[in-house]
This record gives structure tokens, C-alpha cells and sequence, in this order.
């Protein structure tokens, strides 16, 4: 890889693409790529909207946990 002060946006991007898809594979690269993009709306008027009627307690009985 050359030094990316020379290196075009694209190509940045390109190598930023390769070199996660090669440490983590092509599905971790997907994950990230995910995480990374913007999202839309406001999460924090939605949460207080979806979550008003319900305690902690029960929130918490309603989160799965992860698969072994």
C-alpha cells in the first residue's frame, strides 16, 4: 500500500474494504459496514415512545440473550 496522503478517496475506501475483509472475513466487513452508515429519524423520541409503558424490569425480560 503507498502512502494515502497520494491516494484518492476511492482508493482509500478501496483499501479500507480490503483490509477489513481480510482480518475479520466478508461477513465481520458487512457487520461493520452496517454499523457505519447513518441512520434516520430520532431513536431517542422513538425509544421514550416504544418504552413509556414499560418498566425496567420488564424491558429487561424482554431482551433475548445472545445464541452460544
Amino acid at each position: 500500500m503507498r502512502d494515502s496522503s497520494s491516494m484518492s478517496l476511492y482508493e482509500i475506501r478501496m483499501e479500507g474494504r480490503k483490509a477489513l475483509t481480510e482480518r475479520p472475513g466478508p461477513a465481520g466487513a458487512m457487520r461493520i459496514e452496517i454499523q457505519s452508515r447513518p441512520g434516520h429519524g430520532d431513536y431517542s423520541k422513538e425509544r421514550h415512545e416504544i418504552f413509556a409503558d414499560l418498566t425496567l424490569d420488564e424491558i429487561l425480560k424482554l431482551i433475548k440473550p445472545p445464541k452460544p
